[in-house]
């Protein structure tokens, strides 16, 4: 999942140079340590060495190495190295901010208390607090006939309604698959949890947040329906990612079974962080269910977790081509990656009445969390994406395509796909001290391909010269409009 892009503190020369001169051997020290380390923990290193990530790794290789070779100072070798990363053009491969080192033992402060009869400061202080002003793709709202239904201010969505080509058309947009970008889910969620006598709690408020925020969604596409909605177009352009919410929402668009994508991870340790925390789950739910049928199909599962766990380290192959060729990409192949079961855990997807208790299909497929809104909508269905959407815009994007649920129009996501199914250490060089987080799982689409590809619209409706933001927009919802004018039909 894409995270929120993080401020990256300049690494100044005088950071370093104070301590000692420039050292060119110590960098290019650092530099092999960085490429080591991405051979053990790269998730997508030999998708991108195949050349269909659109990165050429071995003249990225000799390029840095020409500019460390050519350095003179501490800030030009940064530099070389901060290029190397931004060469992958994967945002999950990305700079952490510097650390200095600490003159003192570092001190957490105390937990902030929440006030019943304060839900603004609780949930300000619960991280869910509106930032800065909401940038969606399109100016969709500018258009002539659009008619604004929610705002997304004094609601979780903004959402309206606009008529092309005789087709009634509701949008809704998401401009971040996260609840905590939504205040209203948290202060809905807070008066739920006090209407129903639930201690307010961290806890209680941020799940309850998370189902609010698809029971906002779900509620939202009902408004647009009886306000004569007969096509609904979800908004996800630039849309920076977020959590599991981009693989269920597919499922409140759909009345037929949903797949997830098949999930790998990086056959390094940390996968056994994520094992580990999916085992827990299971045995969390097998303790508690009373059906015989949830009972077995967990036990499986454990089973399938139990055994990627022990194989961890047996997918190790030498993968020191990428720095001097390109191989052709294939799942099969051997690239360091385990299997690792689906975007949502074990199972690919289950129908919403397949197991009585919701804890254990849950501990089977997170998507079956929100299996009370599944079908909120059935009609026809467009996402509207650019390159600004990634990873878990890119998740709800290629669910939507590959499940035949919705068309895509507009520009191809920006293609970060899968980011990070559990969290791990950072890489830190040991001379600069430079900090690089790097992305440990990978998405497959049905085709076998990498979703950090990114998504290619079924419809494209591309940014052109001498175009203007509303002129594309007024072509994206014409063009929609026509397309559902023609009747049902099947996205390629």
């Amino acid at each position: 999942m894409r995270l929120i892009p993080l401020l990256v503190l300049s690494l100044s020369a005088t950071a370093l140079s104070a301590a000692a001169p420039f050292d060119r051997a110590a960098w290019q020290q650092d530099y092999a340590q960085l490429k080591g380390e991405l051979l053990d923990r790269y998730v997508n290193l030999a998708w991108k060495a195949s050349g269909a990530g659109g990165v050429d790794l071995p003249a990225l290789d000799r390029k840095t190495m020409a500019a460390l070779a050519s350095a003179g100072n501490d800030t030009e070798a940064a530099d070389a190295i901060r290029a190397f990363i931004a060469g992958f053009h994967d945002g999950h491969l990305s700079e952490l901010p510097y650390l200095a080192t600490a003159s003192t033992p570092a001190r957490e402060p105390d937990k902030a208390t929440l006030d019943l009869a304060e839900p603004i400061a609780g949930c300000a202080a619960l991280g869910y607090a509106s930032t800065g002003p909401v940038v969606f793709s399109l100016p969709l709202e500018s258009l002539p006939g659009f008619r604004l239904i929610s705002d997304g201010l004094g609601s979780t969505f903004r959402s309206g309604l606009v008529t092309r080509s005789k087709v009634t058309i509701g949008v809704v947009r998401i401009q971040n698959f996260r609840a905590r970008a939504f205040p209203m889910a948290c202060l809905h969620a807070w008066a739920d949890l006090r209407q129903a006598g639930t201690a307010i709690t961290p806890d209680t408020v941020r799940e309850a947040a998370r189902m609010r925020w698809l029971k906002d969604m779900a509620a939202t596409i009902g408004t647009l329906r009886q306000a004569g909605a007969t096509t609904l177009v979800i908004d996800i352009g630039n849309d920076s990612g977020g959590d599991d919410s981009g693989d269920w929402t597919p499922r409140l668009l759909t009345d037929r079974p949903v797949r997830s994508a098949r999930l790998m991870m990086a056959d390094a340790p940390i996968a056994a962080r994520y094992f580990a925390e999916e085992i827990g789950d299971i045995d969390e739910a097998l303790a508690a269910t009373r059906s015989r049928d949830a009972k077995t199909a967990l036990a499986d599962a454990r089973t399938f977790f139990s055994r990627q766990a022990a194989a961890i380290g047996r997918h190790r192959c030498d993968l020191s081509w990428v720095w001097r060729e390109q191989r052709n990409w294939s799942p099969s192949n051997c690239n360091r990656l385990l299997p690792a079961g689906y975007a949502g855990g074990y199972s690919p997807g289950l129908p919403g009445d397949v197991y009585s208790d919701a804890n254990a299909a849950a501990a089977l497929s997170s998507a079956a969390t929100v299996r009370q809104f599944y079908g909120s909508w059935t009609g026809a269905t467009y996402v509207i994406a650019d390159k600004r959407s990634y990873s878990s815009a890119e998740m709800f994007a290629a669910v939507m395509q590959d499940n035949r649920i919705g068309k895509l129009v507009g520009d191809r996501t920006g293609g970060d796909g899968c980011g990070f199914m559990t969290d791990d250490d950072p890489i830190v060089l040991r001379h600069s001290r430079l900090r690089f987080r790097v992305p440990n799982c990978m998405r497959l689409r049905a085709d076998g391909t990498n979703e950090e590809a990114g998504v290619v619209p079924d419809l494209p409706v591309l940014p052109t010269e001498g175009e203007s933001d509303r002129a594309r927009g007024e072509r994206a919802l014409r063009t929609i409009g026509s397309d559902a004018a023609l009747g049902p039909q099947k996205p390629s």
